[in-house]
């Protein structure tokens, strides 16, 4: 049994409509999700679809949508939550640090999510990353620099060369 709490106002979301995104957990993975009305998640099951569903259901909570949280149902996707508070301690710089993750109209997340192929999340005091498992570091690493202060040219800079690593990567597996 896997216990993980998430924001009240991210139930819903966990939920569904109708609690399609509830039920069709339980049905793939055969894990039962106790949702209490106050954000206490109670996963039972198998250990591995426990572990594979608290992820889930984290990733949901983090604000992540339930299609996009799904992916980590495949071995080759990866999820890792960064807490900001591990870097600044007051809400200005937090919220300052955000800004500069989700960029002016959230361009530096979509870059992001264009260039290593990474989806972002920003909820409350913590920026979360779902990635294929290749590319996660890379979009760690932009985000860390992000977080450290360096210029948006430099990381994007940064992911444009990580783009270019992926391609010949996927253009060397092709030629094997």
């Amino acid at each position: 049994m896997q216990i993980v709490k998430i924001p009240q106002e991210r139930v819903q979301a966990l939920l569904g409509t109708s609690g399609e995104t509830k039920d069709y957990l339980k049905h793939r993975m055969s894990v039962t999700l106790t949702v209490e009305s106050e954000g206490e998640v109670v996963i039972s099951g198998e250990s591995v679809d426990e572990f594979i569903a608290k992820d889930i259901v984290k990733a949901i909570g983090r604000g992540f949508d339930p299609a996009v949280a799904l992916r980590l149902l495949s071995d080759s996707y990866g999820f890792k939550i960064i807490d900001l508070r591990d870097f600044e301690s007051s809400p200005k710089a937090i919220h300052r640090i955000m800004g500069r993750v989700i960029g002016e109209k959230g361009r530096t997340k979509e870059i992001i999510k264009e260039e290593v192929e990474a989806d972002v999340a920003c909820y409350g005091h913590t920026v979360s990353v779902i990635s294929k498992l290749e590319t996660l570091d890379y979009a760690l690493t932009a985000i860390f620099k992000l977080i450290e202060g360096s210029p948006h040219a430099n990381v994007y800079a940064y992911l444009e060369k990580c783009r270019r690593k992926i391609k010949e990567e996927e253009i060397g597996k092709l030629l094997k």
